[in-house]
């Protein structure tokens, strides 16, 4: 969606509540991740995708959840989505430590943050 990177994924995110049941679906593939509170409601925007609306989350809050799940999509993944957001002036620094905090990487993206910034 935001394309962040220069991989493609093999499996659509879905972020559904803590407690709901997950979607069986053959097809697309899906990788389901489950958030409450702020997490899962916070920097969500609605896209219109071939008419259908559909809520993604924004650009510094997409790049955080790279880190978050850097085991899952690879840290190369996650270090190229920051790269591209700040080379294309997407995120704003204090959008990126908010969604970080948010998400509980900020310990991990801090020592990334400068080098890649300076770039």
């Amino acid at each position: 969606m935001h394309d962040l990177t220069t991989q493609s994924p093999f499996e659509v995110w879905l972020t559904i509540p803590n407690k709901a049941h997950a979607p069986k679906m053959d097809y697309p593939p899906l990788c389901i991740v489950c958030f409450s509170g702020a997490a899962l409601t916070d920097s969500i925007e609605e896209h219109q995708i071939d008419g259908v609306p559909v809520r993604v989350t924004n650009f510094a809050r997409t790049v955080a959840d790279c880190f978050k799940f850097r085991n899952m999509i690879g840290l190369d993944v996650a270090l190229e989505a920051l790269q591209e957001a700040w080379r294309a002036k997407r995120v704003s620094m204090d959008d990126l430590w908010r969604y970080a905090a948010l998400c509980r990487v900020a310990s991990v993206m801090r020592p990334i943050w400068k080098p890649v910034m300076t770039k």
